[in-house]
């Protein structure tokens, strides 16, 4: 990561704090340039991420489908299966536009979206039967299938 330079005429340009401006160890624009840093840190920061996110989306999206199916096949859940479809369908739209460089990153919001929903969903799940499996496992899944698309979100914005 390329470091960057800031020049500050006076301590008073920069509007920080008393508490900050009175650090005595760092110069005011190393100071600045670290506060700014911080900010810019993706999750993820391996540089393979964005290439990562469509298999992600892929595994997700079958886990979704075969998860669906089986709780159909045991108990004869319409909701599971329907549920199971749409994840998938929407992860295979994910996987499609992160296909393009044009429509990369709205790929990336698709899949965080459809990631964040489904946490949510299986974040009640679990409130609500207090089982682990298969909400809880599902739970962590989508919350490791938001923190790929929200990093690749970040790699393919810059």
């Amino acid at each position: 990561m390329a470091s960057t330079v800031v020049t500050i005429s006076s301590p008073s340009a920069l509007h920080l704090p008393a508490a900050i401006r009175s650090l005595p160890s760092l110069p005011r624009p190393q100071l600045a340039t670290r506060l700014v840093g911080r900010r810019r840190r993706a999750f993820l920061r391996c540089a393979a991420v964005s290439e990562l996110a469509p298999a992600a989306s892929a595994a997700y999206g079958a886990l979704l489908l075969g998860g669906g199916a089986l709780a159909y096949a045991r108990s004869g859940s319409k909701g599971s299966i329907f549920g199971g479809l749409t994840g998938s369908a929407l992860m295979a739209a994910t996987y499609y536009l992160m296909q393009s460089p044009e429509t990369k990153a709205i790929g990336d919001a698709v899949g965080f979206g459809s990631a964040f929903l489904f946490a949510c969903v299986f974040g009640i799940r679990l409130y609500n039967t207090r089982k682990l499996v298969p909400s809880g496992l599902l739970l962590a899944l989508s919350f490791g299938s938001l923190g790929v698309f929200y990093s690749a979100y970040l790699q393919d914005k810059v």
